[in-house]
């Protein structure tokens, strides 16, 4: 089979195309040819070496997929050939709270990703998607659509009424701004470009802040909520962005500390207003099994469909990577196989 591997050392440059053989499932297993891919920021963090050291290499990258199941291997009770599936990022983490061993079980590293023809997968890390999903939309949900969902839902408990602050217009903001919208809340979404405030009000949202024009947004957010503050802040920005968060959420609020796109150390960190407002500052690592399956019949439901911003072919995988380097998408990046 054919499949995109990060060799020799780390960045772009290093990922190849290479062959390896077709592998076979083991008891438990499930051989699953891989109809599509989706990308996400950690996808660059691994091409990187941030997430995983060079002992993981040669490892295929990407941990976001969906594919068909075509083999079972002994005992596979859970799936059946031809169901469509997509196998959980965390691929230990069934449900409740999950160990530190389970958080190792990581697909893309330092586990096997996606980027290949084919994968094998424990039975029990696989979650049949809807219907109604194209599999690019599909492909979307593994890290993205399930991150924004413990966010908004699980652990932000968003209701009718809520004012949701979402930071940004790639996948997990869009997923956020949706779920959001399907509990009732009023959504605020900052972005750099008016354009894509433009088009993130025709996925639902309220109101939009470009933050380049009004670099003290949280100023405006206070603004807009008369001077209350947002009752929740899906914060994907990090070190750049959590003062700035503290600040615009209300007395009693959450911020959900989703993102680090703009690094982990936050220098002149002020936790004095976290303290004053007793606000919650809650930690969001995409989500279990559980949590997927749960997510996947609300969708099914109400027919939501993750956004996509743009398609590549497999072959130009690497590509791919490097478009999402540029940060210029309006929602997920995707790979067709």
């Amino acid at each position: 089979m054919r499949a995109f591997e990060i060799q020799g050392g780390f960045g772009l440059e290093r990922i190849t195309l290479a062959e390896r053989p077709k592998p076979a499932p083991g008891p438990g297993e499930v051989l699953l040819r891989i109809r599509a891919a989706s990308l996400n920021a950690r996808d660059l963090g691994v091409a990187g070496g941030f997430y995983v050291g060079a002992e993981t290499l040669p490892l295929i990258p990407v941990s976001d997929g969906v594919g068909i199941v075509e083999e079972l291997g002994e005992g596979v009770t859970r799936v059946k050939p031809g169901d469509r599936v997509c196998p959980i990022f965390v691929q230990d983490w069934l449900a409740g709270t999950p160990t530190e061993a389970m958080l190792g079980s990581t697909l893309g590293g330092p586990r096997d990703g996606v980027l290949a023809e084919y994968g094998v997968f424990p039975q029990e890390s696989l979650v049949h998607v809807p219907e109604h999903l194209t599999d690019e939309e599909a492909a979307s949900l593994p890290i993205a659509a399930l991150t924004a969902w413990q966010a908004v839902v699980t652990e932000g408990r968003v209701r009718a009424g809520d004012t949701v602050v979402v930071q940004g217009t790639g996948g997990v903001a869009l997923s956020a701004l949706q779920f959001a919208k399907l509990h009732g809340a009023r959504v605020i979404v900052t972005s750099s470009s008016d354009v894509k405030l433009e088009r993130a009000a025709a996925l639902g949202a309220d109101l939009g802040i470009n933050y380049v024009k009004s670099p003290q947004w949280d100023q405006e957010v206070l603004r807009l909520t008369d001077g209350r503050g947002a009752d929740h802040i899906v914060d994907l920005g990090g070190a750049a962005t959590l003062n700035a968060s503290l600040a615009a959420v209300r007395p009693g609020g959450r911020v959900s500390i989703v993102g680090v796109l703009s690094g982990v150390t936050a220098a002149g960190l002020d936790l004095i207003p976290a303290i004053r407002k007793k606000v919650t500052l809650q930690g969001i690592n995409v989500g279990s099994r559980g949590m997927f399956e749960d997510m996947n019949r609300a969708l099914a439901l109400s027919g939501v469909r993750p956004v996509i911003d743009r398609v590549f072919p497999f072959t130009e995988a690497v590509q791919a990577l490097r478009y999402m380097q540029e940060g210029v998408h309006f929602g997920k990046i995707c790979i067709r196989l």
